[in-house]
């Protein structure tokens, strides 16, 4: 930069630079969590339905069995459609996307009411060919709905995940976004009946790369205030945890963040527990956990080397901080990953 360059942050007005901020930092968490999955289920309904899915252990048995987490999500091709979990219910329509972070048990319908019926007794028995059709014919308003999931089989950053709700709905502005997420959709079904060569890695990647985008947009929309994708966007938390972000190794006291964030100690920390339900010191430790995990599941680093990559002066302390953290040992870990 020379002296009469205008410095980025400056330049920048204050919403693109949240906004940049808030996506560089998904990006970040995304980038070292191992998510795959797959599109698993086309609905064609007509009103009145209902139906019940299994409950968590029974969906990861069903779907991906041995996984530790799972992430649903349903998007709407055609019509209308109310889905509810754990308390919690959303009204959806052609276009919307409705995410389940915990895979809870949930139910979904018409408008017209119907009594819910288990969709496993609709289903044709597993393992299946393709993608299979669920149909139920009430001879009253049509839905599409195609169902989709990720699996997780390794430590899924607990802050990220930690107050999004059981569910939640998100509604794609109309434009580039709605037509990617269609082509998607069509390009995943379209594969299922007619499958070519090459086609099940991208397969594997697509809900991926829908629920980044999904977050993304959610980001944008929620209006709750509290949860990680609440703090990217808090002008205070969110300056902090691009530092953490940024330098995760770095001996940071909760001083030095607030210093840097300008701001003060007090200030920072009860921001942090009003919005994440921890305070900063707790947030880096959980952040480091996962870098860690990740180097020991996708490399062949020492553990001296990886507990310097995350800001332990010893593999002692590096050790007993992910014991403590994992209830496993760093090497357990890794054996079984």
């Amino acid at each position: 930069m020379t002296m009469i360059d205008s410095p980025r942050p400056l330049i920048e007005t204050p919403d693109v630079a949240v906004a940049t901020q808030r996506v560089d930092l998904l990006s970040d968490v995304l980038a070292h969590i191992r998510l795959s999955g797959a599109v698993f289920l086309h609905g064609e309904y007509s009103a009145p339905w209902a139906l019940s899915s299994p409950d968590n252990p029974d969906l990861i048995a069903l779907l991906a069995p041995g996984t530790a987490r799972l992430i649903l999500f349903h998007i709407v091709r055609e019509g209308s459609v109310w889905m509810s979990a754990c308390g919690f219910r959303v009204e959806a329509e052609a276009g919307d996307i409705v995410v389940l972070p915990h895979a809870h048990q949930h139910a979904m319908g018409s408008l017209e009411r119907a009594e819910p019926v288990p969709i496993a007794t609709l289903l044709p028995t597993p393992p299946w060919q393709g993608i299979p059709t669920c149909r139920v014919e009430g001879g009253g308003e049509t839905a599409q709905i195609v169902c989709g999931y990720l699996r997780c089989g390794d430590l899924l950053f607990n802050s990220f995940m930690r107050r999004l709700p059981p569910i939640f709905r998100v509604r794609p502005p109309k434009g580039p976004t709605a037509e990617w997420i269609r082509a998607c959709i069509n390009y995943a079904l379209d594969q299922s009946e007619q499958p070519r060569q090459g086609s099940a890695m991208m397969l594997s990647r697509l809900p991926e790369l829908l629920l980044i985008e999904v977050l993304r947009l959610h980001c944008e929309q929620d209006q709750n205030g509290t949860g990680w994708l609440a703090a990217t966007g808090d002008p205070l938390i969110g300056r902090a945890l691009a530092l953490i972000h940024a330098a995760p190794a770095r001996k940071w006291t909760v001083d030095d963040l607030a210093c840097c964030a300008a701001t003060s100690r007090s200030v920072l920390d009860a921001r942090f527990r009003d919005v994440l339900g921890q305070a900063p010191i707790r947030y880096l430790a959980e952040w480091r956990m996962q870098l860690a995990a990740d180097l020991l599941r996708s490399t062949d680093l020492k553990m001296a080397a990886i507990a310097e990559e995350v800001g332990y002066g010893s593999e002692e302390a590096f050790s007993r901080a992910f014991q403590r953290h994992l209830g496993r040992s760093p090497a357990e870990w890794r054996c079984a990953a």
